[in-house]
This record gives C-alpha cells, structure tokens and sequence, in this order.
C-alpha cells in the first residue's frame, strides 16, 4: 500500500492545485454571491460526485483512452469550455433579474451542474493520469490505491469548495446594496469568462 509519506505528499500536491484558480472556485463564487449558500451547497455536492466519478474512471484506465483520443479528447474540452462560457452568461444575466427560483428546482440545477462541470473537465481527466502514477505502488493493489488517491483527492478539493461558498455567502450578506451586488455578480461572471478561456488555452494540444 501507499506509504504515509507519500500520501502527505499528495494531498499537499492537491491542495496547492485545488488553491489554483480553477472553473470550480470561479463559479461556486458566481454561484454563491447570487444564490446564496444552499445553492453553493448543492454544488459542491455535484463537484464531489463528478469528481470521485473522473477519479474512479482514471482507476479503471478509461482516462487514458479519453487521452490517447484526440477527438474524445477535443469534444470533452470544449463542451467543458462551452458549459462555462454558458454558466458566465447565465450568471451576468440572473444578476439583473430579481423573481426567484424554486428551491427545489434550483438546488437540484445546481447540483447538475457542479456535476457536468467536473465531468468535462478534461484538467480533472489529466491530474488523475498524470498525477496518480507517481504515488501508486505498482507492487500492491493499484486500483484500490487509486481509489484512495481519488477519495483524499475529492475530500480535500471538498474542503476549500465549502470555505469558497462560506466567504461567498458572507460576501453576499454584506453586499445588501442591490447597484453593489450586480456590480460584484457581473464581475464574478466575467471571471468565469476568464477561467474558460484559460482552460482552453491551457488545455490545448
């Protein structure tokens, strides 16, 4: 099995990627500052799932073919890239609109989308097979090994998905003034805008 040292080793490798401006903090913060924590809540809950899925799929080997393919590859990246740039407009757009959306119905969109966005988040696909190599034994179980790089992995990112969404929605208290709050929602959406075209670049082949 994984010696502690080396699995110290990867949740700190995970918590300086995870602190990295990424498409899950920029919009958990879009996210929170206009719904409010529950909204942020349900999110997180459908990043730990998208991301525990990619994790496992990358155990069972199937993140390598997605990586060899360039097509199954490009499709991922930009519907990744796609979905964000749709959440941005969505996010500039309900800053200007004052009905609510139904709870139930709003937390179960959230939770959707928290999930699709890990799932085509080719980054995620690509630490896994990158990544999960260098502190698995090849000498013990390697797939149970990477579950439970998977597990510290989706557990950590969890983490500091819940601090995001806890400062966002003190922020959102705070930001009672409603000129204020669109100003703070439409710059968080630009952010986002940001993000996508980032993970285009960064992801390019």
């Amino acid at each position: 099995m994984i010696e502690l040292a080396s699995l110290l080793t990867f949740a700190f490798t995970v918590l300086v990627i995870e602190l990295t401006p990424g498409p899950n903090m920029a919009w958990l913060a879009v996210l929170s500052v206009n719904e409010g924590r529950r909204a942020g809540l349900a999110a997180v809950a459908g990043i730990a799932l998208g991301l525990g899925l990619v994790g496992l799929a990358a155990a069972l080997g199937l993140g390598a073919v997605i990586e060899r393919s360039d097509m199954l590859y490009g499709l991922l990246r930009w519907g990744g890239v796609s979905f964000l740039f749709y959440l941005a407009w969505e996010g500039w757009r309900e800053a200007g609109e004052t009905a609510p959306v139904e709870a139930s119905q709003g937390l179960r969109r959230y939770f959707l989308r928290g999930f699709v966005i890990n799932i085509l988040n080719p980054k995620a696909a690509l630490f896994y097979i990158a990544v999960f190599p260098e502190f698995i034994d090849p000498a013990g179980p390697v797939a149970q090994q990477a579950v439970m790089l998977a597990a510290i992995s989706v557990l950590i990112a969890t983490l500091i998905h819940l601090a995001i969404i806890a400062l966002a929605g003190s922020a959102r208290l705070l930001l009672d003034n409603r000129p204020r709050r669109l100003i703070v929602q439409r710059a968080l959406s630009l952010l986002l805008v940001a993000v996508a075209l980032w993970l285009l670049v960064s992801t390019a082949r």
